[in-house]
């Protein structure tokens, strides 16, 4: 049995997708919810489905490398953040060694980095006038965007579409594509041992 955590700081429409998407796989299972949110909605789709959740503050997660014994505890394997905005530290990186994947609402290297999230990200996109947006699903390094792209998806802008349009379509591609992007990784790296 391989045990994903999903780290999410928001309303957590991804974590649901993906705990829906594992529910009917027998080999891998969502066995935690982490966010640094106490009133996220992912801790309620955490409780509704019954997933184990733990909300963790700033010093926890940099001042200690406490949640790596939480983690191995709970015997979770792989670590995909939906939605989690903040830096990984490097001592998590090193522990889960391209075993961390990260969903970007963009096509990297495309308005990534620090700062980059949710509707910033829409929004510098209209801005620009650009033609296509989509996502990218990545591993995770010390930088914020910039670790190994597994895979893109992108989808047509008109000039008529709005930040919250642009929000729209690029989360239908994260809802189509996150879940059996996340098992095809774990699939290939228990079947190699790397990927």
């Amino acid at each position: 049995m391989r045990r994903l955590a999903i780290f999410a700081s928001g309303t957590g429409s991804n974590a649901a997708k993906i705990i829906s998407h594992f529910q009917g796989i027998e080999d891998i299972e969502v066995s935690l919810i982490v966010s640094n949110r106490p009133k996220a909605g992912v801790l309620t789709i955490a409780e509704q489905a019954g997933v184990p959740s733990m909300i963790i503050d700033r010093s926890f997660f940099y001042d200690s490398n406490q949640l790596v014994f939480e983690l191995k505890q709970r015997s979770v394997d792989f670590i995909v953040l939906a939605g989690f905005l903040w830096l990984v530290p490097s001592y998590l990186i090193k522990a889960y060694p391209r075993k961390i994947v990260n969903i970007h609402p963009a096509l990297l290297p495309k308005y990534g980095g620090k700062g980059m999230y949710g509707m910033h990200v829409h929004r510098a996109v209209k801005a620009n006038n650009e033609q296509e947006s989509g996502i990218s699903i990545h591993f995770v390094n010390e930088r914020f965007d910039e670790g190994a792209v597994i895979f893109q998806a992108s989808c047509n802008i008109d000039p008529v579409d709005s930040p919250e349009v642009i929000r729209e379509k690029v989360l239908t591609l994260e809802h189509k594509y996150f879940p059996p992007v996340v098992e095809d990784v774990i699939r290939k790296q228990v079947s190699s041992k790397s990927y």
